[in-house]
């Protein structure tokens, strides 16, 4: 029986479009931008000045902070200028732009093999923390701090989040089909560092020939075991997915590590095979690019830095022009007006659409008719948060437990009355979270 939790829901997941596509690499055409900013945390300072001449590898900005990461070059080119350029989230961002001279030449020594096993803890750790690797399932938080907890032994479980329940995203099911090697060695890697520590690699059931992929690759390892999950959304976000792989249950004030769980996205995983066993820190991305508007749906292998518009360029381009493009999922990414904004460490997905279904209505009052509350993942009341949000009630809004919302959009996608619930929520957390960091 497939794992799972309460709560959530099951959309039209839009995967066919693109997980029949294999990853096909994308050799960017114009300057790559990158922002300082592409994880949680302090931003990234530049090591290099306009002028400066890059080698792709090699590491332009270094960690602003105990929690930051590096920042490294896709390409090799020059440096064209250091200046604030546009994000995914519409916000400015100080960027150094390099232009791309197209030969790729790379820093000396790095793509060679090493045994990790004779590394030592502290260095396997430096060097996740100098290839500049964060969560890539979204979040952005830097690797290097989510694997050094207080306590090695306490860590029971490593789960690697293979859900991918968003819809339409299919990048971390093309890579469990085409580096299921990767991924696995990736998780042995992780799971040295924490000397009790049993390997999970948690997958929706929807994935079949992944889960047979992978599972033949670990059937001889006692150590790691596939959990299959009952395809549902949001089977992929952190608390939901512990509690589905292990049992265990954590809240907003608690850390994965607080309940004896390293939690790692896939595309991560393998990002720490490539800098740990390779030599190769991250400078690049597996992107889905899909939609009904896109003409050819496809996944490719990017380097970070690479303009959106080239992404859509290389998928064909649009069949007709979308009312709505997204970057990420489309039930908690980011909603843009202009495809001049940079791959980032923290891309997964654009989408382009040709309705913007949400526009098409008007919202209403609610009817109490409990659907949001059914659907809840985080067993809230949606409806009493939302008066808590309208009345600006912070204070009442924790009472009512709201900072245990994801933000995962459930309750918005069910509600009749099509309130925005879920932009509210997160623009009440925020309020809050500001309010406590200024304390």
């Amino acid at each position: 029986m497939a794992l799972t939790f309460k709560g959530g829901l099951h959309t039209y997941d839009g995967k066919d479009l693109s997980k029949d596509k294999p990853i096909t690499v994308l050799l960017p055409k114009g300057d790559l931008v990158y922002p300082m900013s592409q994880h949680i945390g302090a931003p990234a300072k530049p090591l290099v000045a306009k002028g400066d001449p890059v080698l792709v590898r090699q590491k332009i900005a270094e960690a602003g902070g105990f929690i930051s990461a590096c920042i490294i070059s896709s390409v090799s080119g020059t440096v064209k200028a250091i200046e604030p350029r546009m994000t995914v989230s519409g916000a400015m961002s100080p960027s150094i732009i390099v232009e791309n001279d197209h030969e790729y030449r790379t820093v000396e020594g790095f793509g060679e093999k090493r045994d990790y096993k004779s590394l030592t803890k502290e260095q396997i750790r430096e060097i996740v923390k100098e290839a500049g690797i964060v969560g890539m399932g979204g979040a952005g938080f830097p690797t290097h701090v989510k694997i050094t907890p207080k306590d090695d032994a306490a860590i029971d479980y490593v789960i690697v989040n293979a859900s991918e329940c968003e819809p339409y995203l299919t990048s971390d099911y093309r890579i469990m089909l085409e580096y299921p090697e990767k991924l696995v060695e990736g998780l042995r890697i992780e799971k040295s560092l924490f000397p009790n520590a049993k390997g999970i690699i948690a997958i929706e059931d929807n994935k079949p020939e992944a889960i047979a992929k992978v599972s033949a690759l670990v059937k001889d390892d006692s150590d790691i075991e596939v959990k299959v999950l009952k395809t549902k959304y949001p089977q992929g976000a952190e608390r939901q997915l512990i509690y589905a792989a292990t049992g265990r249950q954590i809240n907003s004030s608690m850390l994965p590590a607080d309940a004896g769980c390293i939690v790692d996205n896939v595309d991560t995983v393998v990002a720490i095979y490539h800098a740990v066993a390779e030599t190769t820190p991250l400078h690049r991305r597996i992107i889905t690019v899909t939609g009904d508007a896109v003409a050819d749906p496809r996944n490719f292998w990017v380097r970070t830095g690479t303009n959106y518009a080239e992404l859509v360029e290389a998928a064909g381009g649009f069949k007709e022009t979308p009312e709505k493009i997204i970057s990420g999922g489309p039930m908690m990414g980011l909603a843009l007006f202009t495809l001049d904004i940079p791959v980032t460490k923290t891309s997964s997905a654009l989408l382009a659409f040709t309705k913007d279904e949400a526009a098409e209505y008007e919202e209403g009052p609610c009817i109490r008719c409990g659907r949001c509350v059914s659907v809840c993942p985080g067993r809230i009341v949606p409806q009493k948060l939302m008066e808590a949000a309208q009345r600006f009630d912070d204070e009442l809004f924790q009472k009512l437990n709201g900072m245990e919302c994801c933000e995962c959009g459930c309750c918005t996608y069910v509600c009749p009355a099509k309130r925005r619930l879920t932009q509210s929520f997160k623009q009440t957390r925020r309020s809050i979270l500001d309010s406590r960091k200024k304390k």
